[in-house]
């Protein structure tokens, strides 16, 4: 019998190629995506090109772009391939143990301190299912990175998803009792201006906004407030870090505190908002239907977050 793919059959893999290629943005995400070299992944788009007689990628020196051409055959195809992912999916899933690979990216402090630790009773109960978790307080592109799942804070999450809400979440200012003492208690969201603040080091982080009710039913007062200090940083456990060294006062979410009390919290009459988002989702790139493996550990962050991370800074 004779084992040597067809044509056709290689037709189908080049364009299938393609469209990871899209999604990648480059020849070298799109190998690593789908386990090949980059060399195979040229030689292949070089083949589909010669089939169908037209350019289909433009590279520059900074970027690789899709022709009209090669958005077009992407598009056209796109559904008939993510209905042959739904059905190899569907099938997979009718084994009688779950199995599977789940990419997972979550911010640094919520990974570390509280994803992290809950994956090792996932993996024992399904071991079948294999994990890669990667921290990161950078915002991954799902599809293109090709990650199955985020876990992120978030206001809302995007419409082009799947969203599972998994707890809500809060921000806490904070600053040890020893700082207080030195450098005076914050009365007014005006007074931080006066203050050392450690901040998150990305564009509009030294401008925090705060509300606070005036009555029942109406609307709140809010104030904003321009901040600086010594410290900028990208993850919330270095500006943890900074104010339990009495560095200055830090706006922190809860998850990373969780129960240290060690930091005093500040202007309790006031929330802090619009900075964090308020609630903790599960969130993955939109698809026909949701894999097993990635369903049960959804349900199992779920189930292990619920609770909140009862961080009060007291």
């Amino acid at each position: 019998m004779d084992r040597t793919p067809s044509k056709t059959d290689l037709l189908w893999q080049q364009v299938h190629w393609l469209g990871v290629i899209a999604a990648s943005g480059s020849l070298t995400a799109a190998a690593q995506r789908l386990g090949v070299s980059k060399a195979a992944v040229s030689q292949q788009l070089a083949a589909l090109e010669r089939h169908v007689g037209v350019p289909l990628v433009r590279r520059t020196t900074r970027a690789l772009r899709l022709t009209d051409a090669g958005q077009r055959l992407v598009d056209d195809t796109a559904a008939a391939f993510a209905q042959i992912a739904h059905s190899v999916a569907a099938v997979h899933d009718l084994a009688a143990e779950p199995r599977g690979l789940v990419r997972v990216t979550a911010p640094v402090a919520l990974g570390r301190q509280h994803v992290a630790p809950h994956l090792l009773a996932f993996l024992r109960r399904f071991p079948d299912i294999r994990v890669e978790l990667e921290l990161s307080d950078r915002l991954a592109n799902l599809p293109q990175d090709g990650f199955d799942l985020a876990v992120r804070h978030v206001a809302a999450p995007p419409d082009s998803h799947v969203a599972w809400k998994l707890c809500a979440t809060r921000s806490l200012l904070v600053a040890t009792p020893g700082y207080l003492r030195r450098r005076g208690i914050p009365r007014e969201p005006a007074d931080l201006a006066g203050h050392d603040c450690l901040t998150y080091l990305r564009p509009g982080a030294a401008v925090w906004m705060f509300e606070r009710e005036t009555s029942p039913g109406g609307e709140p007062r809010r104030l904003r407030v321009t901040v600086q200090g010594p410290l900028r940083a990208n993850t919330s456990e270095v500006l943890r870090d900074a104010a339990l060294a009495g560095l200055g006062i830090a706006l922190l979410p809860d998850f990373s505190l969780g129960t240290d009390g060690r930091l005093r919290p500040v202007l309790t009459d006031w929330r802090a908002v619009g900075f964090f988002g308020e609630a903790i989702y599960a969130i993955r790139p939109w698809s026909p239907a949701t894999p097993r493996a990635v369903q049960l550990l959804v349900d199992h962050l779920r189930q292990a977050l619920a609770p909140g991370f009862g961080a009060d800074g007291a």
